[in-house]
């Protein structure tokens, strides 16, 4: 009375053996058709991974100071007295350049307090103090031109336009003119 058609022991080997032949003849025909691509790509994917792996061994080489890699002491102290050495240097740069501009903001402070000076006694003697301020830039600027290039003189230029020009009036040409709004307020009857 056993459902099984058989005795147990006996029907597993069948499937087995049949499951087998079934494996064999499908990778026979998947290798019957796709051998050489299956044969290129494995041997692509191993180059592909040498080449990489070759690398990361050369970039582990050139790298000596890496996270895990130990760092010798004298090395180390060569380079922070390096960077404690430039860092000097830079700020001594920065020291000379702050006392040049202090230097010549204090030659500023001093021509400005003798132009005022100058000024209030121009001022006292009752002389024009604008006259005497041009007197004075004229001779702040030759000093400064004997120092330096001499500024070729500007020639007298006539404006643009004429002093009567108004650009809010419409005259004077151009096709944007200006015009005032109506005074009538929004009702058109009259």
């Amino acid at each position: 009375m056993e459902l099984g058609g058989g005795a147990p022991g006996p029907g597993r080997p069948v499937l087995e053996q049949e499951g087998i032949q079934v494996l064999q003849q499908s990778v026979g025909w998947l290798l019957a058709s796709y051998g050489w691509y299956i044969l290129f790509g494995c041997v692509t994917v191993y180059l592909v991974v040498q080449k990489l792996a070759e690398k990361m061994r050369a970039q582990r080489r050139n790298r000596p100071n890496a996270a895990g890699a130990p760092l010798e002491p004298d090395v180390v102290v060569r380079q922070q007295e390096a960077l404690a050495a430039a860092r000097f240097r830079m700020q001594e740069e920065l020291n000379e350049q702050a006392e040049k501009y202090k230097e010549k903001q204090r030659q500023l402070e001093e021509e400005k307090r003798r132009q005022k000076i100058a000024i209030w006694e121009s001022m006292q003697e009752g002389k024009s103090y604008k006259g005497n301020l041009k007197l004075n830039q004229q001779e702040i600027e030759s000093t400064a031109s004997a120092s330096s290039t001499v500024p070729k003189p500007k020639p007298n230029k006539k404006p643009l336009r004429g002093g009567s020009y108004n650009p809010l009036s419409g005259e004077g040409g151009g096709t944007c003119a200006w015009r005032p709004g109506r005074r009538g307020g929004p009702s058109s009857s009259g």
